[in-house]
Parts: C-alpha cells; structure tokens; sequence
C-alpha cells in the first residue's frame, strides 16, 4: 500500500508549527540572557539607581557641595539591628569620603546576610561612584556580635555639566540586608563565642 500522500494544508502547519517553536526556545533564551543584560545597562549607565565602580577619587574635588543621605533596610527575618551611623553627609563633589553603617545581630543565633543596594534620585546613579563596599559580601554575625560596614564613595563632577542631574542637591544610598542560606557556615560560626565590634 502506498502512503497516503502529505496535502499542502499538512506540510504549511508542519512549517507553522516549526517556526513557533523556534521562536519559543529563541524567546526562552532571551529571558535568560535579559537578567545579566538587564545588570550590565544598569552598571554602565546608572539607570534605575544603579552606582557605579572606581577605584579611586579624581586628584582635586570641586568646590561644589551635595547632601548624602544614607538609608538601611532589613528583610524581616533576618534578625538584625543594621542602620548607618551617620545618617547625613554633606560632601564636595569629587572628593572621596567614608561613610559607616552598624549591623548587629539581635537573633539567638547565627545569621548570614548580604545586601543590596540603590541610590535615589535614580538620575544620581551615573555619577555616584563606590570604591569600596560590603554590597553582595555575605556577612556572617554570631548572636550579639557587631560588624563595622564602610562604604568608601565619591560623586563624580561631571553630574555638573548633566542637565538632567546639575540641580540635584540629595543623594540617597539605600542598603537593604536579606538573610542568606548558608547552614554549614551558620554552624561554624556558632561554635564561637560572640564578640563586640569595637569600633
């Protein structure tokens, strides 16, 4: 018996079909590749608060002066008292500064966390520099112990000669901290006795 021969109709949905799912696994792709995109615009253009890195200061500062705010954030179940100890900044542009937050871990236990962080208003985020930061550094606090967190930054002149940005007066920078999973390390560190930041 001879096979039944493919109609027009059948070999134009085989072609549909194979076209949709192309698309398919082309857009699954795409949703996979769009986070680390996502990450890098945001870390070359500042976009959506994003700061910037450097590794050092420009030689001379402006004369100009702007207000940094610090903000901290924690996730409700960590556990942590975490707040900056100079809630206010007022700094030239240009000019390297160090700013500190304070976490201190209020559980019974031990808590390993990480931050992230923003910068408010978003147009800010291209000229905030950080050189230095605990942001995406797990820390880990045995209960009642205290972790002295700088933040080495600067803000870049050229937020001077932006039109979109020259009148900004107030920066935010905004730490939230969010506990991480980290049961071998947790288990460690509570083997030890807590100890007191000092600083």
């Amino acid at each position: 018996m001879k096979p039944a021969p493919v109609i027009p109709n059948a070999r134009k949905n085989l072609r549909v079909a194979a076209i949709a799912g192309s698309a398919a696994l082309v857009m699954v792709g795409l949703a996979y590749a769009a986070v680390p995109l996502y990450s890098m615009f945001c870390k070359a253009t500042g976009f959506g608060g994003t700061t910037q890195r450097a590794d050092a200061a420009p030689e001379t500062a402006t004369d100009k002066f702007i207000t940094i705010r610090f903000d901290a954030n924690t996730a409700g179940s960590l556990g942590w008292n975490f707040h900056p100890v100079q809630p206010v900044m007022k700094v030239k542009i240009g000019e390297q500064n160090m700013a500190h937050y304070s976490a201190t871990n209020t559980s019974g236990k031990a808590v390993t966390g990480t931050a992230v962080f923003n910068v408010s208003p978003a147009e800010a985020g291209a000229y905030f520099n950080k050189i230095q930061c605990f942001c995406f550094t797990e820390q880990t606090l045995k209960p009642g112990e205290s972790a002295d967190l700088p933040v080495d930054f600067f803000v870049d002149p050229a937020i001077l000669d932006d039109p979109d940005s020259k009148s900004i007066s107030e920066i935010t920078l905004s730490y939230t901290f969010f506990p991480v999973d980290k049961p071998d390390a947790v288990s460690a560190v509570a083997q030890q006795p807590p100890k007191q930041d000092t600083n």
